[in-house]
């Protein structure tokens, strides 16, 4: 949706699975991309996580890695299961099982995401990614909209006040010729809602922006 948690809604998650006895599975694929302060960029900053949570990531998103796929898994060795066995011991278990790792020259590519050079780039890139995100952001609110998202994610999701997101989402393609996410897709909750994705070149986004604010104008 766009939408990042903050470190009190985290922390709420993070005490109600230690008192249940559930396991968190946290995606921090978007992390670099968060710019607020009270934004965690990994659910390990919560006290009492190592005790709840899983941590995933990817060089999917902020790295553009769509495709060549190499992430990471972080299991606390703290977590453990009801019966008191590792959970980490288990999950490592069934990764050797189910797969057998990435390739040397995917690898490659991912430490050299990691040297000077590649953060400079990434950032260069998140920032670019980011400013779209706000123009999108932009242009929605100037056309009165309610929008969430577009601040700590390259998302932005747009409340239609009542309408069906599959038939805004239609309206919008045939009309503008602009692929938009129908929030249904997301899910119930979603319904009612549509998203926007930052993740083009500049010129694409502007065009975008003046071709949704003749059908939302309309």
């Amino acid at each position: 949706t766009g939408a990042a948690a903050t470190r009190e809604q985290l922390q709420e998650l993070v005490d109600w699975a230690n008192e249940r006895g559930s396991i968190i599975v946290f995606d921090a694929a978007y992390a670099p991309f968060i710019r607020s302060d009270d934004v965690p960029k990994s659910i390990f900053e919560i006290p009492g996580s190592r005790t709840c949570a899983i941590e995933v990531n990817s060089l999917s998103k902020y790295a553009g890695f769509t495709g060549v796929r190499l992430g990471w898994t972080i299991v606390p060795k703290e977590l453990k299961f009801a019966d008191g066995s590792s959970v980490a011991a288990d999950f490592n278990r069934i990764m050797c099982t189910a797969f057998n790792g990435a390739s040397r020259v995917v690898q490659a590519g991912g430490l050299a995401c990691l040297d000077d050079e590649g953060l400079a780039e990434i950032k260069e890139l998140i920032d670019y990614y980011m400013g779209n995100a706000a123009l999108l952001r932009q242009t929605m609110l100037d056309l009165g909209l309610t929008v969430h998202g577009g601040t700590d994610a390259p998302y932005v999701f747009v409340d239609l006040e009542g309408k069906s997101s599959w038939e805004m989402f239609s309206k919008i393609l045939e009309e503008a010729q602009v692929v938009t996410i129908p929030g249904a897709g997301f899910g119930p909750g979603g319904e009612g809602f549509l998203r926007l994705s930052a993740f083009a070149p500049r010129e694409s986004c502007e065009e975008a922006c003046k071709r949704l604010s003749k059908v939302f104008g309309q």
